[in-house]
């Protein structure tokens, strides 16, 4: 079971209603203000899973994802944005840049923890 969380997030109220939100369900969570810190993070930390925002100052998610992609210790760690950017262009760009998943704002609890469930069975039978 995935346990370790990065949030990425650079609104603050947003990132700690999602570190409660996940913390409560049982997850280890880790948080970073900005996609810099992120990334830094990631490779600190390896969680099993990061979510992240795509509009962030520093590094935003795009760059994230990248970033992680090119780096053969955090490569493969799935990844689901949790964006205001709803535009079917914008969710194309995220998932062809190898995004999990793409889950737009403002969401509920439980399609965050839905979006994480389908990451991880399917991360489970990549395997």
């Amino acid at each position: 079971m995935m346990k370790k969380i990065l949030v990425i997030e650079d609104e603050a109220q947003t990132r700690d209603i999602l570190v409660e939100s996940l913390e409560a369900e049982g997850f280890d969570t880790i948080c970073a203000e900005n996609g810099r810190v992120g990334v830094k993070k990631a490779q600190e930390y390896l969680p099993d899973l990061v979510i992240c925002d795509i509009l962030m100052p520093e590094l935003d998610g795009y760059g994230v994802l990248i970033t992680l992609r090119q780096n053969f210790l955090t490569a493969k760690i799935p990844l689901i944005f949790l964006t205001a950017k709803t535009t079917d262009v914008e969710r194309c760009y995220g998932m062809n840049l190898g995004a999990n998943a793409y889950v737009t704002k403002p969401c509920t609890v439980e399609a965050l923890l839905a979006a994480i469930a389908k990451v991880y069975q399917l991360c489970t039978v990549l395997k």
